[in-house]
């Protein structure tokens, strides 16, 4: 009952109040982890970046890095830049590990980067892209900005259109062009793309340590296995239901959008993302 009073005051807060809140949140979860947690090994570098756009794990990838076995690992606090004055592009202070940059690589480049540091930009197969937010936007995303507006939508209309007006969203919101701008990025020793897939898939174990390792971050074997075993998509799926929450994880099975897409929405597509399937190293249909 007291998790559902929360979840009801969270979504239907006002925005300002409620960033304030989670930033209070936020760095009291932080104190608690430095006075509780000792640091056995730091990261070599002062900042990791992890660089997305929606709909390819975001939350989940940012519940890791927000795990008290990181932090003991590697001593970076997490930092959601949401939660902090307003700025067009953040400053993310030395130690942490700053969560969900939602940036197109050029405007990541002009962030100011106080020391060393690590990035990591996380791709999906954009089909599944817009099949994972088509679901997302009707039933399970939290009612914030225009959320309600596209759920009313979505709700009102077959599911072939939604898919058409969730591939018209996504573009005119430039996550095809920000996953092209990152795929197209010069090479370079600081910044690694992983696949989601990968991530996800049943290499996670090998696919999450190489992750870590590209940020500085070396966790041993058996606290690695049991950290991804506590963030499952399976488990947090279940947590979230039992909690009276809709639970914002799917399936998020591979090569699901050929279960719904047809040549008309292929096409329009097509029309909307060029060739971005082979850029970012897909199969094609």
């Amino acid at each position: 009952m007291i998790k559902r009073t929360v979840e009801f005051a969270k979504h239907h807060t006002p925005n300002q109040m409620r960033i304030l809140a989670r930033r209070a949140q936020l760095e009291a979860r932080n104190s608690r982890m430095r006075l509780t947690v000792p640091v056995v090994s730091r990261c070599e570098y002062d900042n990791v970046y992890h660089c997305t756009v929606h709909k390819t794990g975001s939350q989940w990838i940012k519940a890791l890095f927000s795990d008290p076995t990181v932090y003991r690992h590697s001593g970076l606090l997490p930092y959601d830049p949401r939660f902090y004055k307003r700025r067009s592009l953040p400053v993310v202070p030395r130690g942490r590990a700053a969560l969900a940059l939602f940036h197109s690589y050029p405007r990541f480049e002009q962030i100011v980067k106080p020391g060393t540091y690590r990035a990591f930009f996380v791709i999906r197969d954009p089909r599944d892209i817009v099949i994972s937010s088509y679901f997302s936007l009707r039933n399970s995303h939290a009612p914030m900005g225009d959320i309600l507006q596209a759920r009313k939508i979505l709700r009102e209309k077959p599911m072939k259109e939604g898919l058409l007006y969730c591939i018209n969203r996504l573009s005119e919101r430039y996550t095809f062009k920000q996953l092209r701008s990152w795929a197209v990025a010069p090479k370079s020793e600081t910044i690694r793309l992983f696949r989601y897939e990968d991530l996800t898939g049943e290499r996670q174990m090998d696919e999450m340590d190489q992750l870590l390792r590209h940020c500085g971050i070396t966790v041993p074997p058996s606290e690695l296995e049991d950290l991804l075993a506590r963030y499952s998509f399976s488990k947090m799926k279940k947590d979230r239901e039992s909690a009276g929450q809709i639970s914002h994880y799917r399936k998020g099975k591979a090569g699901d959008w050929r279960n719904h897409f047809d040549d008309e929405l292929y096409e329009a597509f097509t029309a909307a993302t060029g060739d971005l399937v082979e850029v970012l190293g897909y199969p094609a249909r």
